[in-house]
């Protein structure tokens, strides 16, 4: 299935568009890795732990709105949009949604 944050596909004209597909997921971040991120952000340098976190939850919301897409017949999803978002007591949960246009090429 082509995916792309753009509302055409170069070359393969929309057949038909077969509405909105969205995919969500929430995912906890631990205490010990809520450690290590806050020594890195004292003393500097990226927070691996926590880009590790953020690249599969949105690895998982991309392929629950993939199935979804894929469930009602379409071959691409244009248009992505993908949100990150903390919620929780502390922040202690990220919130990734995405959402596209799924249709047929």
């Amino acid at each position: 299935m082509l995916l792309t944050t753009t509302s055409t596909i170069e070359g393969h004209p929309v057949r038909e568009y077969l509405g909105v597909v969205t995919g969500e997921t929430i995912i906890g971040a631990n205490f010990v890795k809520d450690f290590f991120a806050s020594i890195r952000d004292f003393v500097g340098g990226r927070s691996g732990s926590y880009e590790k976190v953020l690249r599969e939850a949105k690895d998982t919301a991309m392929a629950e709105m993939e199935e979804r897409a894929r469930g009602i017949g379409a071959s691409a999803i244009i248009g992505i949009d993908i949100d990150y978002e903390t919620i929780g007591q502390g922040n202690s949960m990220i919130m990734v949604t995405c959402s596209g246009t799924a249709v047929r090429i």
